[in-house]
């Protein structure tokens, strides 16, 4: 993607902020969703006769260019937000997936026998089953809420239509329309933009940043849940281009990491239980139910929400992970089906799987021949360019977004503004259309006539005058002949762009329904076109083609293929499409990425989240651990004294989260070997309750501390700045021994930046020590100081790193 914002302002603060993860995160952390400052710094591309100094690049050279920026340009407030898409953040924090053994873990761990660990899997099997509950229940309660205000406001529109329509003043019609949408839309975007911003959007790239290593503020709180399930309510009812699959992603992560921990902390309620899986690593695995949980609810597919996660979510994974995700996928499914059937009256028949049910293609019509596979190739081609312009369109829009409407009142009115012009959008093609189809036999649920005859529909309003979930399923099975060709490809048009420009808006909502119903309308156009040229032929049906432009556009945006495919086929209940889907889905994938990233790549990269791949940049074997390492490194002695830990964790300046421990002499200043690595909050904890003695004599007794003292303050711990310590206090001793992990990983300093990323990625590390060959510390790599180097298209490039 080219570079959009060629020159900016800066706006960061002149000091070295690429050290180790540092703990700024907390509120002022900038969202998935736009919001929030921004900083850039002009990228340096690397040549061969730079890797010799890339370690102090970011120290030396990133100051000066700020100081030549600032000579530049006089200081000011700019009227825009800078931003840059080559530029990494610093305010990202790492979550703690490696397990700190020091003595007190190994200690309990020692101590629990066989039975105890059974218990312990057996509580994991009774939290996947609630997960999966809690999650269906959930999306029974958006869709039965979605239905009947939705349901109520086109009855209104629809009634208030038909009167006018023989009286005259269809103005008030259209008047009544974008002010319900409107006055609905303002409301679901107030409570995101000014409440929990991070429950904009479907929450999708802000959970693949969480299973990813990346901590984003505010992402699994039990406030996030609830705004999401009401802005997502409001945003399906006010008719905007979105879908409320999406969200349900995110809403069975916060519902998998609050049930995880056995109380919430947003409601200071502590049921205690579920204490032993109170650290990152555990929540880590029940998010990833979550996120499989609500796959499963929102499409009735428990095996693709399995691979949805192993696919998209999930960055560590284990085949016992396996089972129980698809345990929690099936439950998940069950009581959605459950809940609903005794909804819709029919109690013993287990008839609606998701909140999306694409009908059954099991017809003789619908099956497909050799000779169209070329077809749908080519399908899969036109999926991959049309997602790729998607997707380009969409980041053009998330830059301006991002410099001009970063307030929440210009966010709540552009929001405002898109259902306004939807809402207008429609009613004028509606009103335009001639495209008249018999009422008879027809499933529309809110039919309008406006000029057609008696016993007459306008197709149009098919599309536009319902909800998207209910159109993509009209355009699936609606007989040939239900639709002009005019209306299909002005639909197509008009969709596409209201999709792209409500995609990024400050509401929650999904983009998976609005790209299956773009591709359902030109795949059905297509459709209509070969039965043209074919003259009727019966393998020229056009509601398969329906089925494969979805397919093939969702592809093209999102960039999925194993789990999309089986969604595809269980939401279907089709086995028969699976050959033709994964054809479409690779294809599509293979031309989008040609041209851009996937959209949730794209958001996550416009973001500047340090946000870690599979593997590390191909041309990366000329740097070595000592080039990328953040160095000088602060470290704690084994035996330190109370007043140094206190100033150390208090310095905004070098607000670390993580200190090796070494073994040296007080009465000098040389550092001797590394003997461990002891956390940020492992500190402040042994601060809060006092574990230290008086003088440098550790023979006297003091107080011993549990795991249950570390799990109780997590996952908030409190800031160094809460902790009262006084003066006599400061001059006593605290032993690291017992706290700290005495065997942290290590590299030594000419290891290749491969093996680094390797290690790193594999393990889930925050910290990774780089040791010379005396086993004294020389620096440490951190989770930044990986994510700057990326391929670019000139060749290796160094990010930027910037307060944004």
């Amino acid at each position: 993607m080219a570079n959009v914002a060629k020159k900016v302002s800066w706006s960061g603060r002149d000091r070295d902020d690429d050290d180790e993860d540092d703990g700024r995160a907390g509120e002022t952390t900038p969202l998935l969703n736009g919001t929030g400052p921004g900083a850039a710094a002009a990228p340096r591309q690397l040549t061969p006769s730079s890797f010799l100094r890339i370690g102090q690049l970011s120290n030396v050279d990133l100051n000066e260019d700020i100081r030549e920026l600032e000579t530049e340009l006089p200081r000011q407030h700019p009227n825009e937000i800078p931003h840059n898409e080559k530029l990494l953040s610093l305010k990202y924090e790492s979550l703690d997936y490696d397990n700190s053994e020091n003595q007190l873990f190994l200690e309990e761990e020692r101590r629990i026998n066989h039975t105890a660990f059974r218990t312990v899997e057996i509580k994991r099997w009774v939290i996947c089953a609630m997960i999966g509950i809690l999650t269906g229940l959930v999306a029974c309660f958006i869709d039965i809420v979605v239905e009947n205000l939705a349901g109520l406001k086109y009855r209104v529109v629809k009634g208030n239509i038909d009167k006018f329509t023989e009286k005259g003043g269809l103005s008030f019609s259209l008047l009544l329309w974008a002010t319900l949408n409107a006055s609905v839309v303002m409301v679901g975007s107030v409570i995101v933009a000014f409440i929990e911003p991070v429950a904009a959007g479907s929450g999708i790239p802000q959970i693949k940043c969480y299973l990813n290593g990346v901590k984003i503020p505010h992402v699994v709180r039990l406030k996030t849940l609830v705004i999401k399930v009401c802005g997502v309510i409001l945003s399906v009812v006010g008719g905007l281009a979105v879908g409320k699959e999406g969200p349900m992603i995110h809403s069975g992560a916060v519902i998998a990491a609050g049930i995880s921990q056995g109380r919430s902390t947003s409601l200071k309620r502590d049921f205690k239980i579920f204490e032993y899986f109170r650290r990152d690593t555990e929540k880590r695995d029940f998010v990833s139910a979550g996120a499989a949980a609500g796959v499963s609810a929102a499409f009735g597919a428990p095996v693709g929400g399995v691979l949805f996660s192993l696919e998209e979510g999930a960055s560590f994974w284990n085949q016992f992970l396996t089972w129980r995700i698809f345990f929690a996928s099936m439950i998940s499914t069950f009581t959605l089906n459950s809940v609903l059937s005794v909804y819709h009256g029919n109690a013993w028949d287990l008839s609606s799987p998701g909140l999306i049910n694409f009908g059954r293609f099991d017809n003789e019509k619908m099956g497909y021949t050799i000779q169209e596979i070329p077809i749908f190739i080519f399908m899969g081609v036109v999926g991959g360019i049309l997602g790729a312009l998607f997707n380009a369109l969409n980041y053009w829009l998330t830059m301006f977004r991002i410099r001009y409407i970063h307030r929440p009142c210009l966010q709540v009115v552009e929001a405002m503004l898109v259902a306004a012009v939807t809402a207008t959008v429609g009613f004028v093609m509606i009103y335009c259309s001639r495209d008249c189809q018999p009422i008879q036999g027809s499933t529309v649920a809110y039919p309008l006539q406006l000029f057609c005859a008696d016993g007459e529909y306008n197709s149009m309003a098919t599309a536009f005058f319902n909800t998207p979930e209910k159109s993509v399923v009209n355009l699936f099975h609606d007989p040939p002949g239900s639709y002009n060709p005019m209306t299909l490809g002005m639909f197509t048009l008009m969709y596409f762009f209201l999709a792209c420009w409500t995609y990024g808006l400050t509401v929650s909502a999904g983009v998976f329904i609005p790209s299956l119903l773009i591709g359902a309308a030109w795949g059905r156009l297509f459709g209509i076109s070969l039965s043209y040229l074919t003259k009727g032929s019966i393998w020229a049906d056009p509601g398969k083609y329906a089925l494969m432009g979805a397919a093939a556009q969702l592809g093209g945006i999102v960039r999925m293929t194993l789990s999309l495919t089986v969604i595809m086929m269980e939401a279907t209940g089709n086995v028969t499409y699976g050959f033709p889907i994964m054809l479409v889905l690779m294809t599509a994938k293979i031309v989008g990425d040609y041209f851009v990233e996937g959209l949730y790549d794209m958001h996550i990269q416009l973001q500047s989240v340090p946000f870690l791949h599979w593997e590390a940049p191909v041309t990366s074997h000329s740097l070595t651990a000592r080039e990328v390492m953040s160095a000088p490194v602060t470290c704690l002695r084994r035996i330190e004294r109370v007043g140094t830990v206190v100033d150390i964790l208090s310095d905004t300046s070098s607000n670390h989260n993580g200190f090796p421990v070494v073994e040296s002499n007080p009465d000098t200043t040389q550092v001797a070997g590394l003997r461990g690595l002891i956390l940020r909050s492992q500190l402040i904890v042994l601060l809060k309750h006092k574990v230290f003695v008086e003088r440098a004599n550790l023979s006297l007794v003091q107080r011993r501390l549990k795991l249950k003292d570390f799990r109780d303050a997590y996952p908030r711990f409190p800031p160094i700045q809460s902790i009262h310590v006084s003066q006599d206090e400061r001059e006593c001793m605290i032993d690291l021994s017992e706290f700290m992990n005495p065997s942290p990983y290590t590299v030594p300093q000419e290891a290749s930046l491969p093996r680094v990323f390797k290690l790193f990625r594999a393990l889930g590390l925050r910290h990774l020590v780089v040791v010379d060959n005396r086993n004294e510390v020389v620096g440490m790599v951190t989770r930044k100081d990986l994510a700057r180097y990326r391929l670019g298209k000139e060749g290796l490039e160094e990010l930027s790193l910037a307060q944004t």
